[in-house]
């Protein structure tokens, strides 16, 4: 199967259906955005030679929607940003909220419950994104290197339930274990058919909660179709994580980093150099310069 999209890809680099792609989304962490927590200047110029040529361009992230906007307007897009890992759809153009699927607030009280077990509580950081703010029990470590690359102000409320008179955006589970994420995917997805929770992770040590309707692939198929009227062979995505293989299993052309893990770069069609090697840039080139 992996030879076979790797094939497809091949093939359409050397064709003229380079030229239907019309459609570019962007991961931003581990893809456009590496150690510097900036777009790399090869990056931001192929991203500009693309958009010369008439391609749109659009951001699809994990991040808060605040935290994601300084990147929407570095690439100069005018589409829809894809936030939440689509939970929260909005236009900075207009303000105009597109789609917001949060999680319930049932459902927020039960994982609270499972992230406070006493075997679990001293080892994990939540965060709550309500009304796109961050919420947390307290200030760890873990928070403040994410408040930092996020750019965000957290506000540290306690206990969590108290902010659950509304509905999260998302639940994030922050860990420098990275065995205790991989335990918590596991352990949840026992629990919840993807048809209650969708679970992921944005990098290693981040395990996201999201409501079921909710991942990138839906969210580009949505910008894509029912707001450009395009199909997925018009669009390219290119990411490096797991929050990500929705995206690019559903694009025409979809690219994965080569700092992804192994699992994920098999849901390409090509696997580009490193994020710190500007791989969008060569991806891009490639595909559609």
């Amino acid at each position: 199967m992996q030879q076979d999209r790797l094939a497809i890809a091949s093939e359409s680099a050397s064709s003229s259906e380079i030229g239907q792609i019309q459609l570019l989304v962007l991961d931003v962490d581990g893809t456009i955005a590496g150690e510097s927590n900036q777009i790399r200047p090869a990056v931001k110029q192929a991203i500009r030679a693309a958009q010369a040529k008439g391609v749109q361009v659009a951001i699809a992230t994990g991040r808060m929607y605040q935290s994601a906007l300084r990147f929407y307007e570095e690439v100069g897009s005018s589409l829809p940003l894809l936030a939440y890992q689509g939970a929260f759809i909005k236009s900075p153009v207009d303000q105009k909220v597109y789609r917001h699927y949060p999680v319930s607030r049932q459902t927020a009280h039960q994982m609270l419950d499972y992230f406070e077990q006493t075997e679990l509580k001293r080892f994990l950081s939540i965060h709550f994104y309500i009304d796109d703010q961050l919420y947390v029990r307290e200030i760890t470590s873990e928070t403040e290197a994410y408040a930092e690359r996020s750019g965000v102000v957290p506000i540290p409320v306690g206990d969590l339930r108290q902010v659950l008179d509304r509905e999260p955006t998302k639940i994030l589970a922050l860990s420098d274990d990275i065995e205790l994420i991989d335990q918590l995917l596991t352990s949840l997805r026992q629990r919840y058919t993807p048809a209650e929770l969708y679970f992921t992770k944005s990098v290693a040590t981040f395990f996201e909660v999201a409501n079921p309707l909710v991942n990138k692939g839906v969210a580009v198929r949505y910008l894509a179709e029912e707001m450009l009227g395009l199909q997925p062979e018009n669009v390219m995505t290119v990411g490096d994580n797991f929050n990500d293989v929705e995206m690019l299993d559903y694009a025409g052309i979809g690219v994965a980093m080569g700092n992804a893990p192994a699992e994920v770069q098999t849901y390409g069609n090509w696997v580009a150099p490193s994020v710190e090697a500007d791989g969008a840039a060569v991806a891009i080139e490639k595909f559609i310069l």
